[in-house]
């Protein structure tokens, strides 16, 4: 990889980075159907996967452009180093690309909390609040008129899917929209009946249709439907506007907001480019509009906040590495502390019935195990382990603990879980086995889980260190 993508350049979000495929490949467990978040069908093929980064720890998100797509390396390249210069927190960052064999792929910040098509046409528990949908508004025109100021005027097939939502609950613009889905110029995948009017005259996207798509996001805040632009036009122009309200809504907007931000999607859908406001005017009216503007997003989204929880755990600095999935980190504790706790544990070793030469092989297994775990050759380092490990001489948790490491780099969360339980069933004291059950139950989602692991190996380490 280059660039050094462990690097940030202020703002927290890691520096523009090409991976390699390789790389891109175990992130995702050799693209594993699991690890999709998003696909766009046939017309357009384009994979989104969330993957972990081994270098870093670092969950993404990858998109996987279909074969037929960027033929011109050096194209896709310039494209993507030019989208990859912007840093926004109104934007979910660009972080990295690969292009390498044929295949083109996206790197960028992974948002946990799903899209705004989610949580206006698909919610479970509630609907989302009025007050989130303006700010969901206000953040996305805040989010393209950066983009524009940086010269990044064009966002293709703008709609409620490309927004997500952050760990905190904000709401953020996917990176993905400002690069074309291909080669052939075709910005727009959805139904035609959400197109600029301009986009079926000519083909081309202008920086007035980003407008006019926002315009169907702004129905889509308003009503909680993807009701097409032509009819929702209908309905204002016969005064029927307030058909449009989501229902759920009702007894939580002003007339006078609801009718404004009405009147905005109104302007922003004219037939006319030159007849749609600017990016600048849409932002300051949107402000205008803006509710609860101190109250917190996670709040808003009514989510639960992870930063929070982490702040009330007390973490020793050991166990912080292990919940920010530090893996290199994680491999020099483990390399460093050798098999210091097989020194702790009580269990048996037996060599009945066997030969010396048996007992020879399995000892020089052992060592070639270590040998690969310490140069990171995780592949020959899982194998050797358990070939030792099912000979059944000896149960050991170090070894199980660093295959259970290895599990987690390679993206087998529960085999990784089910070692660092059996080290922890061995030696219940050892803080390791704890964290990396914590680690593993973080990769999985699992954050309640997660954290009560962190907590226990945290207690435990204390309690080591105060004999």
């Amino acid at each position: 990889m280059e660039n050094g993508a462990a690097a940030d350049d202020g703002s927290g979000v890691p520096v523009f980075a090409e991976y390699s495929l390789d790389e891109l490949r175990v992130a995702t467990d050799g693209f594993s159907p699991e690890r999709i978040v998003s696909e766009h069908g046939e017309k357009a093929p384009n994979v989104v996967y969330r993957g972990t980064l081994f270098s870093t720890g670092r969950t993404v998100a990858i998109k996987r452009f279909g074969r037929s797509a960027w033929p011109d390396s050096r194209q896709f390249l310039e494209e993507a180093r030019a989208v990859g210069q912007l840093r926004s927190v109104r934007l979910a960052n660009l972080i990295g690309c690969c292009c390498e064999n044929g295949e083109r792929l996206l790197v960028a910040e992974f948002m946990p909390h799903e899209t705004l098509a989610k949580h206006l046409f698909h919610w479970e528990t509630k609907p989302l609040s009025w007050a989130m949908r303006v700010r969901a508004a206000f953040y996305v025109a805040q989010a393209l008129e950066y983009c524009s100021s940086k010269g990044r005027a064009l966002y293709h097939d703008l709609h409620a899917y490309r927004v997500l939502f952050d760990v905190d609950g904000n709401p953020r613009l996917s990176c993905f929209g400002l690069m074309k889905n291909s080669r052939d110029g075709k910005s727009y995948s959805t139904n035609l009946a959400f197109t600029p009017p301009e986009y079926l005259k000519t083909g081309r996207v202008i920086p007035e249709s980003v407008v006019y798509s926002f315009g169907t996001i702004l129905l889509d805040l308003l009503s909680g439907k993807h009701i097409p632009p032509s009819h929702a036009l209908d309905l204002i122009r016969g005064k029927n506007y307030l058909v449009l309200m989501d229902s759920c809504l009702e007894g939580h907007v002003s007339s006078s907001d609801g009718t404004e931000l009405i009147r905005l999607a109104s302007r922003c859908l004219q037939y006319e480019g030159r007849d749609r406001p600017n990016l600048k005017s849409v932002v300051s009216a949107l402000g205008n509009l803006q509710k609860d503007a101190s109250a917190p997003s996670h709040a808003l989204l009514g989510i639960q906040h992870d930063k929070e929880n982490t702040e009330r755990i007390s973490l020793s600095a050991i166990a912080k590495v292990y919940a920010r999935a530090d893996l290199d980190e994680v491999h020099e504790m483990l390399e460093n502390d050798g098999y210091c706790e097989d020194e702790r544990a009580t269990f048996e070793v037996s060599f009945h019935s066997w030969t010396g030469q048996q007992v020879s092989d399995s000892i020089l297994v052992k060592k070639h195990g270590d040998s690969a775990f310490q140069s990171k050759d995780f592949a020959t380092a899982v194998e050797c382990y358990s070939r030792f490990i099912d000979t059944g001489v000896m149960v050991s948790p170090t070894m199980l603990a660093r295959r259970s490491f290895v599990y987690l780099v390679l993206g087998k969360l529960q085999e990784g879980l089910a070692d660092a339980k059996k080290a922890a069933d061995i030696s219940p004291e050892w803080p390791t086995a704890h964290y990396l059950q914590g680690m593993a139950y973080l990769a999985m989602g699992m954050e309640p889980e997660g954290h009560e692991e962190l907590k226990q190996g945290a207690a435990l380490e204390a309690e080591r260190n105060a004999r």
